[in-house]
């Protein structure tokens, strides 16, 4: 008497039921579409989800520099009188723009 054989166990691959190649053609369908989605598809998602993220924290951060600006303004017109006041303000944004100026990268020519 024979013993049975089991296929998965020598490593080849296992016989093809009759009705069964509908499933394996689906299952391969699946794969080369799921693969061809990770390589295109998610990569953009990336992009679109770092350039949409980028877009709010700008607007955000633009918002609450100006917001606070003003806010700063407001509070130094208390104490100084307003050409003063234009005058520190205006100092500190010329101080920092040369400080960002100084940190720029020259262009290659």
């Amino acid at each position: 008497m024979a013993s049975p054989v089991d296929p998965r166990a020598s490593g080849s691959p296992s016989p093809v039921a009759p009705g069964d190649w509908t499933t394996q053609v689906a299952d391969t369908i699946e794969s080369v579409v799921g693969s061809i989605r990770d390589k295109t598809t998610v990569p953009i998602e990336t992009v679109a989800r770092g350039l949409v993220y980028g877009i709010l924290v700008l607007v955000m951060g633009s918002a609450a520099f100006a917001l606070l600006t003003i806010a700063l303004v407001r509070l130094l017109d208390n104490v100084f009188r307003i050409w003063a006041v234009y005058a520190i303000l205006g100092g500190v944004f010329t101080v920092v723009g040369l400080f960002l100026w100084w940190l720029r990268r020259p262009r290659a020519r």
